[in-house]
């Protein structure tokens, strides 16, 4: 299933260790992958396996829609503008725990209301084995719901590993509502999913870890085994590429599964 493109969502997260006070910070949530270009000549297929369910990838696409009227739903009950907070790499777990108890200490339950780190499962395929692993979202930032006041903004600002607000720096910008529902959108999907089935979410992001689209692979079954190619496209979910190699003078695309082919 390929992941949706968020197109209402304009935001840009320089990454990087710091980020500077003085500038305007905006974040790109387009979280989805680029559409590959369709091949215009005929493929070979050597695979027995069949392309992605087109239904099954509408059904997850009515699930997420559904998702988002909840999570809009949830939010819309709730007092307080989201903020984004930009944290040292790594941190972004440390800085939840140490603004929550902050928060206490510094009797602001009345201004600061909730401390999110947006979470989403990912499958790496590495070696031919797979491994699912929890990374968040936007590595570096963490969501704050709250009244913004002085004393609110000094206690989150202060908070260790706290490098700045999204924002100009005296005067954070708070992110829209559909910015807040993209980016609890993966962790909340998976939450209910496993709620009601009682199983992780089978429909995870893929990461391929040992190839890349322009790597040179080498045909290992098929009419082509020996052949040289270059892959032209990776379908993670499906565990399966695209490639060109010459063929009678031409450039053929073939279809393949990850165990037809070696990397050179």
């Amino acid at each position: 299933m390929a992941d949706e493109e968020f197109d209402d969502t304009e935001l840009n997260l320089g990454w990087g260790e710091t980020a500077p006070e003085e500038e305007e910070v905006s974040i790109n949530l387009t979280f989805g992958e680029d559409e590959a270009p369709e091949a215009s000549e005929p493929e070979l297929n050597f695979s027995d396996e069949e392309p992605t369910d087109e239904l099954q990838a509408e059904q997850d696409a009515d699930e997420a829609n559904a998702a988002r009227e909840e999570i809009r739903a949830d939010l819309g009950g709730k007092i307080g503008d989201w903020y984004v907070v930009h944290t040292y790499s790594g941190m972004e777990k440390r800085v939840k725990q140490n603004l929550d108890s902050r928060v206490k200490t510094l009797n602001m339950e009345n201004f600061i209301f909730e401390t999110v780190v947006p979470t989403e499962d990912v499958v790496e395929i590495r070696n031919g084995t797979k491994k699912t692993i929890t990374r968040t979202v936007l590595p570096g930032y963490v969501l704050v719901r709250m009244d913004l006041t002085d004393d609110s903004w000094s206690a989150v600002r202060h908070t260790p590993s706290v490098t700045g607000f999204v924002g100009h720096a005296n005067a954070p910008v708070p992110l829209s509502m559909d910015e807040v529902v993209e980016m609890l959108l993966p962790s909340v999907l998976a939450t209910k999913v496993l709620a009601s089935t009682g199983k992780v979410r089978a429909k995870k992001r893929v990461e391929l870890m040992d190839y890349q689209v322009g790597d040179s692979v080498m045909l290992t079954d098929g009419p082509f085994t020996g052949v040289h190619a270059t892959i032209t496209e990776i379908n993670t979910h499906a565990n399966r590429i695209k490639a060109s190699l010459e063929f009678m003078g031409r450039d053929t695309p073939v279809d393949l599964t990850l165990d037809q082919i070696q990397k050179i």
